[in-house]
């Protein structure tokens, strides 16, 4: 099932049932009028929204344009976001001069983003200064139901109601002095964007197993294909993992949203989901970061083709603009 979030002039949009091809939708606001009201009243509200999927599957609806949805979640009660692939974290840093943190593989990291203002998958990205070094990073973000404190690795994936894609973008000039403070990151954590759909975790098949999503991340940038990591050969830390970390002391509310971090490989041929993995191997191989980052005028795209390729998620698809633009 495929969820979606329309705009109808509110903050919170308008939730509505999405096609399996996502050519058409139908509004499920008599159900629960947004999706963090489903998320609420999830065991009410499943059942009537998957009868409507079962509407849409047997040729009823209305047609969907992606250029009229907002985030699933436009704003969520929280946004943290992980980082499950170690090959990311060793190049991140390198590009930084800093060394990989203790317990590398054995204690997951996690930062507390911004919620209040979630951008869509078309949304323009507003560039303030160009000297900020804006990044993209391509991520797996599920959706949590409430979820209680000691929530163990073999329960987590019991709360996950949904999966989408994440751009995590970042201000890696910021980066250094955000993290020398000691509090973590901030300044230079811009609003993140998500992809058009948010996916029930049937929806994507035998391809999500234990916490991991067997399918392929396609990233462009100026349409030429810069990476094709697999989501799911290198994710050290499974999804269960990362839930059964956050809440060994806290519990968390329907509707939190919890990254994987930037999808990464080891391997040359899976190119890049940010630009720092990529100045990180350069300076490596080379002495020196030759691939810039983004200006004003880029555009970045993201998406996860399914084996029937499918896109499953809908593309987060942005171009970066100048503040006055």
């Amino acid at each position: 099932m495929k969820l979606a979030s329309v705009r109808n002039g509110t903050r919170d949009g308008e939730l509505g049932v999405v096609s399996h091809d996502a050519e058409q939708f139908l509004s499920a606001r008599s159900i629960a009028p947004t999706l963090q009201a489903a998320l609420d009243d999830w065991k009410r509200c499943e059942p009537q929204l998957r009868r409507l999927d079962a509407q849409l599957r047997a040729g009823s609806g209305q047609p969907l344009r992606v250029a009229d949805l907002m985030a699933p979640l436009p704003r969520a009660y929280e946004w943290i976001d992980g980082s499950c692939y170690i090959n990311h974290i060793k190049l991140a840093r390198r590009a930084r001069g800093a060394e990989p943190p203790p317990g590398l593989e054995t204690d997951p990291l996690v930062y507390q983003g911004g919620s209040s203002v979630l951008l869509s998958c078309r949304d323009g990205f507003a560039l303030p200064n160009p000297d900020w070094g804006l990044d993209f990073e391509a991520e797996l973000c599920v959706v949590l139901d409430d979820t209680p404190r000691g929530t163990s690795k073999d329960t987590a994936l019991d709360h996950v109601r949904l999966v989408m894609l994440a751009n995590d973008w970042t201000y890696r000039a910021l980066v250094p002095d955000d993290l020398g403070k000691g509090f973590g990151f901030f300044g230079s954590k811009p609003a993140t964007s998500f992809s058009a759909f948010a996916v029930t975790p049937d929806e994507l098949g035998s391809a999500w197993q234990d916490g991991r999503l067997d399918l392929t991340m396609r990233v462009q940038v100026n349409e030429q294909l810069v990476g094709s990591p697999n989501a799911a050969r290198e994710m050290h830390f499974s999804f269960a993992d990362l839930i059964a970390h956050i809440c060994q002391t806290r519990s968390f509310g329907a509707g939190t949203l919890l990254g994987s971090g930037t999808v990464s490989e080891t391997r040359a041929e899976a190119g890049y989901a940010c630009i720092a993995e990529q100045r990180a191997r350069e300076m490596v191989e080379r002495g020196a970061a030759t691939t810039p980052f983004l200006g004003v005028g880029d555009r970045v795209q993201i998406d996860m083709p399914n084996e029937q390729r499918c896109d499953v998620f809908g593309a987060i698809d942005q171009r970066i603009a100048g503040v006055d633009s």
